[in-house]
């Protein structure tokens, strides 16, 4: 799946770009982005994206991690694949705009992370009712 991810060039990223590469992914895809959390946080924060941008990709990585222990399991496939597709997008050097090129290399990272997060927000806002809730129940 990653090789025709990028293997294909695309001139524009739009949503429906992103919908069509997201139904792509399958469970190795999502274990790749697993794997890799440290260097897609790194280009995420190193990218100068936006903080609340660095926040959303822990808590995206988040509902990641606790979906693969199958302690949050009240999340649609589509969903997981959002967040594996945008990881694995970030993670690539060489997407659409190489990310070595100097102020516009991460402008298509940062396209793909935003409609992904379009298409999840519910479900990331209950990924957090449920984290709260979950919390609140450990520390009683």
């Amino acid at each position: 799946m990653i090789d025709d991810m990028f293997g294909k060039k695309k001139k524009e990223i739009d949503e429906d770009f992103v919908k069509t590469e997201v139904t792509k992914i399958d469970d190795g895809d999502v274990n790749v982005a697993m794997r890799n959390h440290e260097e897609i946080a790194d280009k995420i924060i190193n990218s100068n994206m936006l903080k609340k941008y660095a926040e959303l990709g822990k808590v995206m990585y988040g509902m990641l991690r606790d979906y693969r222990k199958g302690i949050y399991t009240d999340v649609p496939w589509f969903t997981i694949a959002s967040i594996a597709f945008s990881f694995l997008y970030i993670l690539n050097p060489l997407d659409i705009v190489p990310d070595f090129i100097p102020g516009l290399g991460y402008i298509d990272d940062f396209a793909v992370l935003t409609f992904a997060l379009r298409f999840i927000e519910s479900d990331l806002h209950s990924y957090l009712d449920w984290k709260l809730e979950n919390s609140e129940t450990e520390a009683v």
